[in-house]
This record gives C-alpha cells, structure tokens and sequence, in this order.
C-alpha cells in the first residue's frame, strides 16, 4: 500500500513535471523561487562537455547578522554572492566577485572555516588542467598558485578539500587517482619532484617528496584504478574516504596512513561520498545507480538504497533532521527547531550533547535511545531522494517492538505521502549480512537470521511480503528480488540456520558467481580478498567488500522528485533549508518546513544566521 502511495505521488511517473515542494513527516519543503542564485543573466547555462557545478559555503560571523557566503561555479565562470537563503530573495546583480578563466575551467572549490571573517576568506579552487588556486573573494585578491606548471599532476582536479582544523593543509584529488597534500606556505618547486615510499598497502601507496628543502607537495597517495572521484574527512578529522571510478570506497587512518576498510560498488564507479554526523556510517553513491551504506566500526554493508534511476551524483547526511530520541519513540523529535542547539554550524565539529547521546545510544542494552539518521542524493536522473536510516536496519540483532519501530519510522499517524516503508520487526529485518561481520561466533546469531545468506531468490530487503510487493522503485534492480521473494515468502527460510543455507547452496553459488569461497568470519580477512592486481567484479560479488542485493536491506526513498531539468550535481542541507544545484546553473534553496514564511516576515530573530554543513 505504501509503495503504491509513494509512487501515486510522484515518484517520477510524471516525467517533465518539477516538483516545486514535497512532504515528508516533518512537513512541506517548499522551493524559493526567488531565492535563486545563477549567472546575473540567468539565462541556463549550456553545459555540454563542461565540468559539474559546485557550491561551497562559508560563515564569515558578519556583524549585521547575514554572515552566510556562497561561491559556486559555472563553465569557466566562478561567482561569490551573500547567501540570503530564507530571508531574502537573491540579488544577482551585485556579485562580491565574479572570475572569469581562459584555458582552464573551475571544477572544485572549499572554504577555509577557521580562518574566515568579515574582511577575509581562503577559498581554494581545483581546475580542470590540474592548478589549484588560493583566492581571497572579499580582498579580490589572488595569492598562490599550486600545481602551475603541471608538474605534480596535469589530470583534472577531481575534489580539494582543507585538512579539518588546519588553517594551511589541504588536500586535492585528481583524476589520475593520485591525491596530493600540500602546505600553502610552501612552494611548489621548479622542476618535477622527486618521490620516496613512505607506506604501501592494498592498491595504495603514499610518498613522500624528497627535496633539500621542504617543498609540495608534503606527500602523494596513489589510490585503486582510475579516477578518485571525492573524498571527505570524517567528522573528527582522523579518517579519510575515497571512492573512485574502480568502484571502491577505501577509509584510510589519514595521520597514520593505514588502510582502516573497503567496500566495492555493485557496478561501475563511486562518484561521492559522505559521513554520518557521528562517523560511525558511511554513505557511498555512484554508477550502479544505488546508495550504499557502510558501517565504519563493522566495515561491512549495511543497507542500499535504489530510488534513482541514473548515477547518483551526491550523497549527503542530514545534520538537522537526524534524531536522538531518549524516550519511547511516541514523536518524531528531529525537527530543525529541535535540534539546531544539538549541531553547531560546521560538520567537523558537533555539539558534544548529540555525540554523547548517539555514543550512549550505541553503548546500551536497555535501549532508552532512539536514532534515526536523515541522509540524502541527487542524481542524473534529475531526481532528488530522502533516505532514513532507521534502528531496524543499524541494530537488527536487538529486538524491537512492533509498536516502537512502526511509531520511529512513521510516527504512529497516517503516513505521509511518500513515507518510508522500513516497518518490520526484528524477525523479518536481520538479515544475512551479519553472517561475517566482526562474528567469531557466526552461529549465534542464526536464530535472528531470516533468510539466507546465498540463496539464489531469497527476499533480500526490508520489506516484508506483507508489508509491500515491490521495492526499488521503478522496478530496477529491486523488483525481480522482490517479486520473486512474495513468491517464495520470507518466513520459510527464517528457521534456518545459517550453516544450513550455507551447506545447500555452497556448491550452486561457487559455479554461478565465482566467487572466491563464501564470507570469512574474521573481520580481519576483508583486506585479504583484495588483490594486488585488477580486481575481478565477479570474484567480489557475494563478500564483503560486496554483498549481494538479496543479502542486506533494500532502502525506499522517503521521497523521489525530479527538481530539475538537467542532472543535479549539488546537494547541501543548511540549518533552515536544503540547497540543490544543476548543470544549467541554477542553485535552488528549499525552505524547510515552517520556515518559509521567514522571507515575507520581517522578523528575523527566529532564523539564526548562516550554517554550514
């Protein structure tokens, strides 16, 4: 029934409609058209061969209280405006600065947060021949310039991002797949540098530069095959994610430059990746057209999400609608108003309250903590998707409820439309991927086990046969699974033990897959099941590094609308509104539920100044 609703509502059966607003629990996110930011002319940017635009924001603690500043990209042109957001609408005609490059386009760009204020900002700038640019938007002033002759790299910036709570490391990734961390005080050097092993692991290596005097760049990561097409620090700084076009994530310990765990794409390459406000999950998306979700302390798969039809371009976690709830779960507690004091405005640093009640919530037995994390993507398909990462998919070993896991999905009310269909108890939620999680003892969790880890048609989601007969939205890689799994019904299989599944169809899957022997039960044998050489998609299949679809949880989008008429390249959530942009270059601002009466009212105590996420 809820699937049907979801897709009577827009789940992209209008083809050429744009959604301008959408509901979920919370309430109506309505687009502001007059929020826009594009080119002043704004007429839509013809994008063919051109690189994706990109928005990065900054907090400069103005003193007239309208402190948030955005800078975006588009072609070879690169503007810097105050972002109005809710308050006001966009004044296009008064940039603070406006680049123009020949030769070269802008392909990335951040802000330095530490250091900004009202009369200065760090902003780097990746290019697609491979420079990257120190700028200064507010003294329009240009002061370095890394990489400028080619010397380093001469592939296409890929991602430049500050190293967190530093104030003159940042990194670069490029698509050559080396990544490079450079020092702004220093200089580049004149001639090609030179480069001595420092670590090498797993389809990695890190150098570093040899050279008389201290020179960039500091050190050079060489990471997988192809392309490293993102990378993001975790929340704490310490870790570093890379997804490139092989179609791994690899997390490194950045400061000791270890290889901590992988994962593999179900196909094709990863093209973005994101955290959890806690570190402890990961978000992976890319051309496999899924969203997958990675445990950091178990490095295994949790759960994926298909609601996109074309290669998910962004993935990002929603700080502001993510709830911890301490009581029974009766309400959803994750408004933006209630949780505001919880996140301060960089992504890097969270108050210490949210990070001590997740912490508490994942160190208990009693459960008196509920935690639903908020994550979302855009895609090339057009289409924005919001994703719940609810208790029955993080801990399906703990038992639930059937009252307390239907209440924390959907509020115990008529669901809205579009709502989640995550609604299952814990004896149709576990499922076979705990099998060679960090589980010495693997056979003690077969009585939670519903169905099996290598049965060929097994029902490999989170719905139920009596909760749904469809997922993965437009009947993709999801639906065969689930119409065979109505068929088969899912309760037959939940007595089985998991070494009875696994003796039965041991022989059947090795021929079909070739796989590389089923899942070790040592979470240290992960990295093994890598090889040095190219590594065979089919010998991954069906391990860790990649499990079947049929063996972990199947998201349903909360939502699934198409917001644009070019694929969406930018997905960024702000404390009273989200941020979407596209190839045509235009940025749209999304007020949040009950805030968008902010812009018609004059009062703007009730919205704080900008956020960045």
């Amino acid at each position: 029934m809820l699937i049907s609703k979801m897709a009577a509502e827009g789940g992209g059966k209008e083809m050429n409609e744009i959604k301008t607003q959408f509901t979920t629990r919370e309430g109506v996110y309505k687009l502001l058209t007059h929020s826009e930011y594009s080119r002043p002319n704004r007429v839509p940017f013809n994008s063919q061969g051109s690189n994706p635009v990109k928005v990065s924001f900054v907090n400069v603690n103005d003193q007239s209280g309208n402190g948030d500043r955005i800078c975006f990209n588009v072609g070879r042109e690169l503007y810097f405006y105050i972002y109005k957001g809710v308050r006001k609408a966009a004044d296009l005609s008064k940039p603070i600065d406006k680049r123009i490059y020949k030769g070269t386009q802008p392909t990335c760009h951040d802000f330095n947060h530490l250091t900004a204020t009202a009369e200065s900002v760090s902003l780097l700038v990746g290019f697609s021949a491979g420079q990257v640019q120190l700028i200064d938007p507010i003294k329009k002033e240009t002061s370095k310039l890394f990489n400028e002759e080619r010397l380093i790299d001469k592939s296409r910036v890929t991602c430049v991002k500050w190293v967190p709570g530093s104030e003159s490391l940042f990194l670069v990734s490029h698509a050559s797949g080396n990544m490079y961390l450079y020092n702004v005080e220093h200089t580049c050097g004149t001639t090609a540098p030179h480069y001595q092993l420092l670590k090498q692991g797993e389809n990695y290596s890190v150098h570093t530069c040899k050279s008389k005097s201290t020179r960039n760049p500091l050190l050079k990561w060489t990471v997988g095959e192809g392309a490293l097409n993102e990378f993001a620090f975790s929340p704490d700084g310490k870790f570093l994610a890379c997804v490139s076009q092989d179609g791994f994530l690899r997390v490194f310990n950045f400061d000791a430059v270890e290889l901590h765990g992988t994962m593999k794409s179900y196909f094709g390459g990863l093209l973005c990746v994101c955290w959890s406000p806690d570190g402890k999950y990961i978000v992976a998306g890319g051309e496999d057209d899924l969203v997958t979700v990675w445990s950091f302390l178990d490095c295994r798969v949790i759960a994926r999400g298909h609601g996109h039809k074309s290669w998910v371009s962004v993935v990002a976690f929603d700080h502001y609608t993510t709830s911890v709830e301490e009581s029974d779960p009766m309400e959803f507690s994750g408004s933006d108003e209630d949780f505001q004091d919880q996140m301060i405005h960089f992504g890097r640093d969270r108050a210490n309250s949210t990070q001590s009640r997740l912490s508490k919530r994942n160190s208990t037995d009693s459960r008196p903590v509920s935690v639903t994390y908020r994550f979302g993507s855009v895609g090339q398909d057009t289409q924005l998707c919001l994703w719940d990462l609810t208790e029955d998919i993080l801990f399906p070993h703990l038992p639930l409820s059937r009252t307390r896991t239907h209440t924390n999905v959907m509020n115990a009310t008529s669901p809205p439309a579009g709502a989640t269909i995550i609604t299952n108890t814990s004896s149709n939620t576990t499922n076979g991927n705990n099998s060679g999680a960090n589980t010495p003892g693997i056979n003690s969790l077969s009585t939670t086990l519903p169905r099996s880890n290598s049965l060929p048609h097994s029902a490999g989601t989170t719905t139920t046969a009596n909760n749904t007969n469809k997922a993965g939205g437009g009947g993709g890689i999801g639906s065969g699974i689930m119409d065979s799994a109505i068929a088969t019904g899912v309760s037959k299989f939940a007595t089985l033990s998991l070494h009875d599944r696994k003796e039965r169809h041991h022989e059947k899957d090795h021929k079909r897959n070739h796989s590389m022997g089923h899942i070790s039960s040592k979470s240290s044998d992960k990295l093994n099941l890598l090889t040095k050489t190219k590594t065979d998609p089919a010998k991954t299949l069906g391990t860790l590094l990649c499990p079947r679809m049929e063996d972990v949880p199947l998201l349903e989008p909360l939502i699934c609308k198409k917001i644009a008429h070019e694929r969406l390249t930018v997905l960024i959530f702000l404390e009273d509104c989200l941020v979407t942009a596209c190839q045509e270059g235009f940025i749209c601002t999304w007020a949040r539920p009950g805030k968008v009466g902010l812009l018609s009212s004059q009062n703007q105590a009730s919205s704080p100044s900008g956020t960045v996420v």
